[in-house]
């Protein structure tokens, strides 16, 4: 410790935090994830996208730009099915609108090129078309990934009103001849991953965020709205196109909506058939492009019951971290979510855990996130229980094959000791080992990043740390059941 605390355990605790393993929040835990898209469609076949690869998919060691980095250990990837043509062609009244605001990396080619057959082997198809997204999927495959979700941002541009895949006219852009066509579509490429790329896919999302009013044309990225009306009948045709290729095992979800508000209203309009059809729910965090800060998170996990939910997207331009770690904890706490999934892992500025700007082919320094984010995936494990405590800051995980405790713990605007009460568990033996990240060093606030400590002790199931302003501290304490 700096001076700031004169040690780790003789500060008289300012609260109690008191860990209940009788409250289960999540029964088992499926991990943390990223989207590939943008990019992994920039930078997934680089010369050093294994080193990328191996930052986001692994937990080893990685030398980055003067610092050695320890891998995010993320276990899920979202896979974008493109719709884009790079401006094709089929005929002189079908020809691709491509919007004029859209940069390359954000145009992600669809493999049905038109419509004269819809059999995989045919020249209207080519799966040569994406290889770098396809490139770092399979980097991530070999390093350990195991549940994949492939998603559509917007159908085939031939599919659509304007046929374009930015936008439409600020209603649903996917022309009624299509919905089965559009299904077709995203199980084949489901079909074709497994038989072809060797990945076994999970999950599958016709929307994204489809309630939302900004999908116009012309966009800076893919967009597609969907009414209710519409996801219901694309959802139908989707599980029948699935059931028909053997895809019984492949789940259907929807519907990425932006925030839990719509997500609760889409779910609420949808009948029993087609939540019965729905295997999950996926949710975005925002409002808006704001961390959303609204009271939806409760009513949507009641609405749903027990079905699984995945926050499958979440970005901010807060470089700290500090934002999208309250995040996370607001969601483990009231959403409860099987799975929590950063957007861009290498994204714009703040919005990246690490700097990156795909326009120019350029991958810049670690933003304080990384270290923010690692606090949570390099602990909290795929199969964990996510369990109670009465603290709002506080995400605890047990681990019951290996008898491990992971408590991370958000701390403000001021310094403070903190005392965690473990006497609800039979035994607590220890060892302790604690990792601190400062978010806002500075002013004899020591920069730390991810740094582990080892000076934590239990007295009587209890142990204190003494918390620096604006940090994450994560503790793992073994022999605990």
């Amino acid at each position: 410790m700096s001076d700031y605390f004169s040690s780790e355990e003789n500060n008289m605790a300012d609260y109690t935090v008191n860990i209940n393993p009788n409250e289960i929040r999540t029964e088992s835990f499926d991990g943390w994830g990223c989207s590939l898209s943008w990019w992994a469609n920039q930078f997934g076949n680089v010369d050093n996208a294994d080193m990328l690869a191996d930052i986001c998919f692994s937990t080893k060691t990685v030398p980055w730009q003067g610092e050695n980095l320890l891998g995010l250990g993320i276990n899920i990837i979202r896979y974008n099915i493109g719709g884009g043509g790079g401006g094709g062609r089929i005929n002189d009244n079908t020809i691709e609108q491509v919007s004029p605001q859209m940069p390359g990396f954000k145009n992600i080619k669809g493999y049905w090129l038109n419509w004269d057959s819809d059999y995989p082997a045919s020249n209207s198809w080519n799966w040569q078309l994406d290889a770098n997204q396809r490139h770092m999927m399979q980097r991530a495959k070999d390093r350990g990934v195991n549940l994949f979700e492939f998603f559509s941002v917007s159908p085939m541009w031939w599919m659509c009103n304007n046929h374009s895949t930015a936008g439409g006219s600020g209603g649903n852009n996917l022309q009624e001849w299509n919905y089965n066509q559009f299904a077709k579509y995203l199980a084949t490429v489901v079909k074709y991953a497994r038989d072809n790329w060797g990945i076994n896919v999970n999950y599958i999302e016709a929307f994204n965020e489809p309630s939302a009013w900004w999908w116009k044309y012309p966009l800076e990225q893919e967009g597609c709205s969907f009414d209710h009306d519409s996801q219901k009948k694309v959802i139908s045709y989707l599980r029948e196109e699935l059931d028909k290729i053997a895809l019984q095992n492949v789940g259907i979800t929807a519907s990425d909506e932006n925030d839990m508000d719509s997500a609760l209203s889409t779910w609420n309009a949808f009948d029993q058939d087609t939540h019965n059809k729905i295997a999950k729910i996926d949710v975005h965090g925002y409002y808006g492009l704001e961390p959303y800060r609204g009271n939806g998170r409760i009513p949507l996990r009641q609405a749903v019951g027990r079905k699984k939910i995945w926050m499958s997207e979440y970005g901010d331009a807060d470089a700290s971290g500090m934002s999208m770690a309250d995040t996370i904890v607001r969601d483990m706490t009231d959403l409860q979510p099987e799975a929590w999934i950063y957007w861009q892992p290498f994204d714009g500025g703040a919005w990246g855990l690490i700097q990156s700007n795909a326009g120019d082919n350029r991958i810049g320094s670690t933003n304080r996130k990384y270290f923010v984010f690692s606090q949570f995936s390099r602990h909290i494990k795929q199969g964990c229980r996510i369990i109670g405590s009465d603290d709002h800051n506080t995400v605890v995980a047990y681990n019951e094959r290996d008898c491990k405790l992971t408590i991370v713990t958000l701390n403000f605007n001021e310094g403070q000791t903190i005392n965690y009460n473990l006497s609800a568990f039979g035994h607590v033996g220890g060892p302790i080992e604690r990792w601190e990240t400062t978010t806002s060093p500075g002013n004899d606030i020591p920069d730390k990043k991810y740094q582990v400590f080892t000076d934590t002790t239990l007295q009587d199931k209890h142990f204190e740390s003494s918390f620096y302003p604006n940090s994450v501290y994560t503790f793992e304490i073994q022999d605990v059941y």
